[in-house]
């Protein structure tokens, strides 16, 4: 069993339209006290004595506003305190952060995957959504990765953004595959009622675009448009939001899928070791102060239930194209599906009767025309 390890860093330039996540735009004298509090987290944890890390990514937020010098100072702790061998080392990157120099220096640190925040390739969708980056600002991100030496690019796309049309994104799909990046993630757009976004469409206004949000229609239609797409370029679909082409799927991300487990360092990063779950003080500022005191920045602490993992391994898993495996859940949650496995046989026999759910031998997946309405499934299935 191996370890990833996820490195939150919850700063931005800015805040996008439809963010809700806990990150915040702070002055830059803040980020080498963030950085040196993660080494401490990281060098008083246990890592020396458990599982191997092997995968790592640094999320957020945007990690490249650090400086490179920050970046490569945490992950050498990483790997003094893991002594594992990093197979995959993944950093999120806004366009506009990105110089020749700082894609240099990340892919000497160690750094082999970047994955890139696009959103669109349409500047009236980006200006609408709060990005500071433009098309142009995309491609040339793009050169300066494959120069430095990177060969492992990921790009994520949002479908749903304001002034979003099938012309749009279409036009988007197509600029995704001029730079045929390695791996693509394609969102559809929540809209978070503690957005701005949220709050303006709430409000019946139309700041940020928010009168002009597709329809769940379009939505839906877009992701099976750019599925179509992929797949003929010959990326494989994957994971509900994920296609990646041979051998270029997101090794870290895969174990957050399978249940395996990882170690979140940083403020608001989330942990899972098999049995319990905890998350460290979102607030930065608060992190940085436990961690200096010597004190543990953890909190929310749960030990996972058997009833609660066994509803994991059904949402987690069934995110996934290849689905799960059905006999082996029945055989390890025996105790837990003894008194309901009439009725949970009954719901997946109507699911597969009705075209949304597949069933292969001991594998159960969600059929590939119905990805779109998964949590519907999911409602259905463990309701």
């Amino acid at each position: 069993m191996t370890l990833g390890a996820y490195i939150q860093v919850p700063f931005c330039q800015t805040r996008c339209t439809y963010c809700n996540f806990h990150t915040g735009v702070v002055s830059r004298d803040r980020y080498e006290p963030y950085a040196e509090a993660i080494c401490r987290e990281i060098a008083t944890s246990d890592l020396a004595s458990g599982p191997k890390v092997d995968t790592v990514y640094f999320g957020g937020g945007t990690p490249s506003l650090l400086d490179p010098a920050l970046l490569t100072r945490i992950l050498d702790a990483l790997r003094r305190a893991s002594g594992g061998e990093l197979t995959e080392v993944t950093l999120e990157a806004d366009p506009e952060t990105i110089t020749q120099q700082k894609a240099s220096a990340w892919f000497a640190a160690g750094f082999n995957r970047v994955s890139l925040g696009a959103q669109s390739f349409n500047d009236r969708e980006l200006q609408a959504a709060g990005r500071m980056h433009r098309r142009e600002d995309i491609y040339r991100a793009a050169d300066f990765l494959r120069a430095a030496g990177f060969r492992n690019i990921s790009l994520d796309l949002i479908a749903g953004l304001a002034h979003q049309t099938r012309e749009s994104w279409e036009a988007s799909v197509g600029r995704v595959l001029r730079i045929l990046p390695e791996h693509v993630s394609v969102y559809m757009l929540e809209v978070d009622e503690d957005s701005r976004l949220g709050k303006e469409v709430l409000a019946g206004g139309s700041r940020y675009g928010a009168a002009d949000i597709p329809d769940d229609d379009a939505m839906a239609d877009f992701y099976d448009y750019a599925g179509e797409r992929f797949a003929a370029a010959g990326y494989e679909h994957y994971e509900i939001s994920n296609w990646g082409l041979p051998g270029r799927h997101s090794k870290h991300n895969l174990k957050y899928w399978r249940r395996e487990p990882y170690l979140g360092l940083g403020a608001g990063a989330h942990s899972f070791d098999g049995l319990s779950r905890w998350a460290n003080v979102h607030d930065p500022a608060r992190y940085v102060t436990l961690i200096e005191r010597g004190a543990s920045a953890r909190e929310q602490i749960e030990t996972v239930v058997p009833p609660q993992a066994l509803q994991e391994e059904f949402y987690l898993g069934l995110r996934q194209l290849e689905g799960i495996d059905f006999a082996r859940i029945e055989r390890d949650y025996e105790p837990q599906l003894s008194d309901r496995l009439i009725t949970l046989r009954e719901r997946i026999d109507q699911l597969r009767s009705n075209g949304f759910i597949e069933v292969d031998g001991p594998r159960l997946r969600i059929a590939p025309d119905r990805l779109t309405v998964s949590n519907e499934i999911f409602v259905q299935l463990l309701g």
